[in-house]
């Protein structure tokens, strides 16, 4: 099982900024666990590109075996 992923730990930690802000009406809290949560989302989107850049490259480098063969 894999652990919590640092986009999960930016989510996780905003919520708990975000509702701390609204029990003591800390706009700053809120602002900065919305931002946190936006760190985790971009985390997410680069992760998933990344992802994404290694299948391609994967399968061109498959593309480029087969013809060695």
């Amino acid at each position: 099982m894999e652990g919590p992923t640092m986009s999960n730990t930016d989510d996780l930690k905003g919520r708990t900024k975000e509702a701390a802000g609204d029990l003591t009406d800390n706009d700053r809290l809120k602002r900065e666990g919305k931002a946190d949560r936006a760190e985790g989302k971009v985390k997410d989107l680069v992760d998933g590109a990344r992802d994404k850049a290694g299948d391609v490259a994967d399968k061109v480098r498959d593309v480029f075996d087969g013809d060695k063969k």
